[in-house]
């Protein structure tokens, strides 16, 4: 029995379809008032029996702050992967994301000691990489670094990854991802789902960009990875790197919608002023923090080199990925008009 958390999300609910494509028996967790039918939908994108292998699926309801609930949903599991986060980088959302990701996942290894569970995958993120290597890219080696200024989000998947250690130190079989920007299907209004309809909403952009990947190629990595007994590393999982703007015009030219327009750091600058200043009666103002101007003007290379040696992986292109998700998107758009 194979146990997934967060299953309801753009990568859990994909990590589950792959599993059960591969003969295994499934148990899923998700919060009480989770969209399943949205779930069952999304399905149709990736198979064409999408019910067949929904059927299959075991859904469980898990309280990460109970030990009792956990302990229950790891009865004859041996295999987990935990992708149940919170992801935000609104400062409104610090506790939350504080409590689910760090405290979470403390819990949820917790409940593994005693268990039969033999390997446990972590999905943290690329923003926990800080250092730059002598090519002056990100990579595995990039330790995190506490005296830079980070969004709550990337200190909270920092502490995360850093219970997942502690762990792997005490003996558990563990596997660390920290993927790049997930593109996806379904889920539209959540997380990194919110992509086109943000590319879509917005006629500007930002100078800066980041590193994408596909969900089938996270899901896919992610169980190659315990299926072959990689344990105690890290992998960066990401396809290319791309400016917001590259984005952007792809996604806009596809929905006939004009070029966005830069905002430049300048411009951002002000705004954050202006959340000084007006924040308290603005809350949008909010969301113009340091760290927040700093992610969206920058533009770092992450490397990928690592597991495209481990595995010998050829990624999906970014190209490629956004026109099969985004014509997913058209099409969902248009059967709820």
């Amino acid at each position: 029995m194979v146990f997934v958390t967060g299953a309801t999300g753009i990568l859990g609910r994909i990590l589950v379809l792959e599993l059960l494509k591969r003969g295994k028996n499934v148990r899923a967790s998700k919060r009480p008032g989770s969209n399943l039918n949205e779930v069952r939908h999304s399905y149709s994108f990736y198979t064409e029996n999408p019910d067949d292998f929904f059927n299959k699926i075991e859904w469980i309801d898990v309280d990460f702050n109970d030990l009792n609930t956990l302990q229950a949903a790891l009865k004859g599991v041996e295999e987990v992967y935990h992708c149940a986060a919170k992801v935000s980088f609104h400062p409104k959302d610090e506790k939350e994301m504080y409590h689910t990701n760090i405290k979470g996942t403390e819990n949820l290894l917790f409940a593994c000691e005693g268990s039969d569970v033999k390997k446990f995958l972590h999905v943290s993120s690329v923003a926990v990489l800080d250092n730059f290597n002598e090519k002056g890219e990100l990579d595995e080696d990039s330790d995190f670094n506490p005296k830079i200024e980070h969004s709550a989000y990337a200190i909270s998947k920092h502490l995360s990854e850093m219970e997942a250690w502690r762990a792997s130190a005490e003996g558990l079989n563990v596997a660390i991802l920290n993927p790049g920007m997930i593109i996806g299907s379904g889920n539209w209004n959540q997380s990194s789902g919110e992509l086109f309809s943000t590319f879509a909403d917005n006629g500007f952009t930002f100078a800066g960009g980041s590193a994408y990947v596909d969900v089938r190629d996270v899901a896919n990595i992610a169980i190659e990875l315990l299926k072959n007994n990689i344990f105690g590393e890290r992998f960066i999982i990401v396809s290319e790197n791309k400016r917001f703007t590259d984005l952007a015009k792809q996604i806009r030219t596809r929905l006939g919608l004009k070029d966005a327009k830069v905002l430049q750091e300048s411009l951002l600058n002000l705004g954050r002023i202006a959340n000084i200043l007006l924040g308290w009666l603005i809350p949008k103002l909010k969301m113009v923090t340091k760290s927040n101007i700093e992610a969206i003007s920058s533009f770092n290379t992450i490397s990928n080199q690592k597991i495209k040696d481990k595995l010998k992986y050829q990624f999906i292109p970014v190209q490629e990925s956004i026109d099969f998700h985004l014509n997913n998107y058209i099409n969902d758009k248009k059967l709820k008009k």
